[in-house]
């Protein structure tokens, strides 16, 4: 390694009274390490007297106190030490563009000359150097990456850390084939500061050294990619493929490689004599949580996969399968000694499109989150083995390049990628597998699809949210406003803009006849989907529920037929709508191929026009889509009884703000059209019971025409030794400010031997009030507090959750049962209020609707079992395995004063014990 031999660093860190410089905010503490021939040679840090009060805050941030500077002498006399510390270095700071320009702030301010050194910023540097990493804080980095790192948020620990992560990101991107630096330093010139010199320089000196490529690397056009293995079957086949019918048999085959627990093996058995009995078609199984039901069905079903059928496993999350795949057929591979294989299955999205990707590169950008996701994927893409982007851990996918470079399904026939196309490779791996992995989303959308081969089986784990998953998979909505946002800036684009269409070719006369001919059917189109709106509006009186958001809108619950009560109106202008719209379309396109024809001296700004109207086109494409799809619900008269409606306004008060949302009450043809194209269906969950009652979740999956055998599994270890559950009997009512603020003092002083806290609430509205009261809580300051809505998307929280050594989440709806913290041990679950759907959720007010119009005890047969479930799910948050220990904390009163408390306690698996406030601090810190 010869590159930066001859550069002093100058790694900066500064902890400051606040982030606004112009504010009376000053630098506390200024931390530095000196790295030559990319060793940390020298280590600098100085405490600095801001001459005001540190906010409390930045206290429990950097455990810095005002006693800590008040004695320490202040920046005048720090300025000068720091400009010849720094003289001649390349500065290099964790976000450089705020420690940089709040130094130089300092310096001027106390008459010194602004620093003007070459400058690089270590966040843009890790994203592209670390490509799959979950999060680049500085703290998190130096986890990942095994740096010492002894007291984060100090700035001399914090520029000795960063000091090395720079080290480790020069060493890595130093190993990159030269293609890739190439491309890396030609993109590199927008980031931050001088951030690019790193590139250009490493790539200058690689192409002295002239190194081939590794051999497990190939090269196609300027792209280094991993060389692809088609099939990941085993090298030589199983010598024993028959199942070890006796328990003695199996306790031989794990050996030392599985503990031999009875009840997994009883539940091996059980699934096993269901498999091959060719009269059963269905088997409901609960099993608790770590009793390794995942191996269990695997074991069972594996010995019959080598008759050309396949085993296809749904789960609810994506992250779930991975953890299948790598993790659990493995190790079922391992202790049998059989030779098949296994593969993901979702959508071609996920996957990168190489042709597209190739495209993006050489198209320009001045995005700067394009230009450094661009650099990620080129690292990414001399590491991966599937182009699958979910390696990428990003918590959106949102950004503006995803919809060029994300796959489109399609295969590739005489493209440059088309031997290394990801989502085709992937395709014939499932092709070769015995087993296919997939989501519940995908297998609703997707349940005919040949890669399932012929009379397959399905397990479907944790059942008891397929039916939830399905409906979601089918929920659509119109928005209308979206719709004329687009019509208008549309006409924006072809007649108004200075760049208009109307304006560049204003000498053209054919095209400002199809001008002149397209504006008047936009206006007609816009005037029709006002229509629209006004006639859903006039219905807002026949609405079953109203909820106003907090941002003002309003919600407007309604079911299908009341809704549409003269629906052949609707239709009738809906097919208008189609018309037209179709019109409008077609005239566009005319214009854009004329433009195409008359382009061929094209400038950037053209090509920027004509690819706006592209993708306005694009638009259009969808929602005439999306008016098929609702003119074909209207016209099914039984599929319109099982639809709810959700009429919604942005501004109650105008007609204009509607649109429309449909969701399905009911998913039992969709369910049986999915169950009709497989064999010997497993449904498997931790929580298929209520009160040890099946009946509840045979009806919500529409099985009772399969007729399913059940079972009930037990434990693999004991419970008691593993969960503690105690419930408080004197908090107060839980409708009051009073639980409120019992619930934060709570939080505030009954943590501190704790270190993973769930707070699992029921309304999304108090989230944001508890986050609020307890966010700069001196007492939790080591605590990284998170909460749903406010903190990022819920699968960042749980990233940051599992990541931080101290943390909180306060969070509802999935965070009791959806959310998976990536192995992240929990010591305390938290359930503020027992788990019953909120009657305001338009969803729920459509289904129990639905339910009293037939006569039926919505409570009894709907509310009542749902929180069960979900009550148990909540449970099932701390103890995972056998290796889990922790408390649950129950918090709702009602669990002692209301009659339907006892089926809660009796759904608890441990006893319960009932604990006053006053004693709760103790049990929580002596808990062992």
């Amino acid at each position: 390694m010869t590159s930066f031999t001859n550069e002093t660093f100058a790694v900066v860190d500064l902890e400051t009274t606040g982030t606004q410089r112009e504010a009376d905010n000053h630098i506390i503490q200024f931390g530095c390490a000196i790295v030559k021939n990319l060793k940390v040679v020298k280590t600098y840090s100085f405490m600095i007297n801001p001459h005001r009060e540190i906010p409390l805050a930045i206290q429990n941030l950097t455990h810095i106190h005002n006693e800590d500077v008040a004695i320490q002498k202040d920046f005048s006399y720090y300025g000068p030490k720091i400009r010849k510390i720094l003289q001649g270095t390349i500065f290099v700071a964790h976000n450089v563009n705020f420690d940089l320009p709040f130094l130089n702030y300092e310096l001027v301010e106390h008459g010194l000359a602004e620093l003007t050194n070459r400058a690089i910023d270590t966040v843009e540097l890790a994203k592209i150097a670390f490509p799959t990493l979950p999060s680049y804080k500085l703290s998190d980095l130096t986890a990942q990456l095994q740096i010492k790192h002894l007291n984060p948020h100090k700035a001399d620990s914090d520029a000795y850390g960063t000091a090395i992560l720079l080290i480790k990101i020069v060493h890595r991107l130093s190993e990159l084939p030269q293609a890739t630096l190439n491309t890396l330093s030609s993109l590199s010139h927008e980031l931050i500061r001088d951030t690019s010199w790193i590139f250009t320089t490493i790539a200058e000196d690689s192409r002295k050294q002239k190194r081939p490529l590794a051999k497990q690397q190939m090269q196609v056009r300027n792209l280094v990619l991993q060389k692809q293995r088609l099939s990941l079957a085993a090298d030589k086949p199983s010598e024993n493929r028959t199942f070890p019918e006796s328990d003695q048999d199996k306790r031989k085959l794990f050996g030392n490689k599985l503990n031999y627990r009875q009840p997994q093996v009883d539940l091996i058995n059980r699934i096993r004599r269901f498999v091959t009995d060719p009269t059963q078609r269905g088997l409901l199984v609960e099993a608790p949580n770590g009793t390794g039901k995942t191996f269990s069905y695997l074991f069972a079903y594996a010995y019959n996969l080598y008759s050309s059928r396949k085993l296809v496993i749904a789960t609810p999350t994506e992250v779930l399968q991975t953890q299948i795949v790598t993790q659990e057929i493995p190790q079922l591979l391992a202790v049998t000694g059989l030779d098949l294989t296994a593969e993901v299955v979702k959508s071609s999205s996920h996957y990168l499109d190489l042709d597209g990707f190739y495209q993006s590169l050489y198209q320009g950008s001045s995005n700067k989150l394009t230009l450094i996701l661009q650099m990620r994927v080129l690292v990414w893409l001399t590491e991966t083995k599937t182009g699958d982007l979910d390696e990428l851990q990003l918590t959106n996918y949102r950004a503006p390049l995803f919809s060029q470079i994300a796959h489109p399904g399609d295969a590739r026939v005489g493209s440059n990628f088309a031997k290394v196309d990801f989502w085709n490779l992937a395709r014939e791996r499932q092709e070769q597998a015995d087993i296919l992995v997939t989501n519940h989303a995908y297998l609703a959308n997707n349940y005919h699809d040949s890669i399932w081969g012929q009379n397959p089986y399905l397990v479907i784990d944790e059942a008891h949210r397929l039916l939830d998953n399905v409906i979601t998979s089918r929920n659509d909505s119109f928005q209308f406003e979206s719709l004329w946002g687009v019509l208008s800036h549309l006409r924006n684009l072809l007649y108004y803009a200075d760049d208009s269409v109307l304006n560049q070719y204003a000498s053209d006369r054919q095209l400002q006849f199809l001008l002149k001919q397209l504006d008047p059917k936009i206006l007609a189109l816009i005037e029709i989907i006002n229509s629209l709106q006004k006639m859903l509006y006039a219905k807002r009186g026949q609405a079953i529920n109203k909820n106003l958001l907090a941002n003002g809108h309003l919600l407007l619950s309604f079911q299908g037929p009341v809704l549409f009560a003269q629906k052949q109106n609707f239709i009738a202008k809906l097919s208008e709508f189609q018309r037209k719209l179709e019109q409008v379309r077609q005239q566009t396109n005319q214009i854009l191929f004329k433009l195409y024809r008359e382009s061929d001296n094209s400038s950037n700004d053209r090509d920027a026009l004509l690819s706006e109207i592209t993708d306005q086109i694009d638009r259009l494409d969808f929602y005439a889509e999306k008016g098929y799809q609702l003119a074909d619900l209207l016209n099914n008269d039984s599929q319109l009884e099982s639809e709810g409606f959700i009429v919604s306004l942005t501004n109650p008060q105008d007609a204009l703000s509607v649109n429309l949302n449909w969701l399905a009450l009911d998913a039992s043809t969709e369910l049986t059209n999915i169950y009709d194209h497989f064999d010997h269906l497993l449904f498997v969950s931790a929580t298929l019971t209520s009160n040890h009652d099946f009946n509840f979740e045979i009806k919500q999956l529409a099985l009772s025409e399969l007729h399913p055998q059940k079972y009930l599994g037990h434990s693999t270890f004991n419970l008691q030794q593993h969960l503690e559950v105690l419930a408080v009997s004197d908090m107060p009512d839980f409708a009051s400010s009073e639980y409120d603020e019992a619930l934060v003092q709570i939080l505030e002083h009954d943590l501190s031997k704790k270190s993973h806290v769930l707070v699992l609430m029921t309304n999304l509205s108090k989230i944001k009030d508890i986050f609020s009261a307890i966010l700069n809580s001196p007492e939790l300051r080591d605590f990284e507090i998170l909460a749903q809505g406010i903190s990022g998307s819920n699968n960042r929280i749980a990233k940051r959750f599992a990541i931080a050594n101290k943390a909180i989440i306060i969070g509802a709806d999935s965070f009791w049962e959806g959310i998976d913290f990536h192995q992240c041990s929990i010591d305390l679950v938290i359930a503020a209020k027992l788990p019953f759907s909120s009657p305001d959720q338009p969803e729920v007010k459509l289904r129990q609707k639905q339910l009293a119009d037939r006569g039926l005890n919505v409570f009894k047969v709907d509310t009542m079992p749902r929180a069960l479930i979900r009550f148990k799910q909540g449970i099932g948050r701390l103890i995972r395995g056998e290796k889990d220990h922790g408390q649950f904390l129950i918090l709702d009163s009602r669990i002692w004063q209301r009659d339907y408390g006892k089926q809660f306690l009796n759904a608890i698996p441990v006893k319960t014990q009932k604990i006053s406030l006053q004693k709760l601090k103790g049990k929580l810190d002596n808990y062992d």
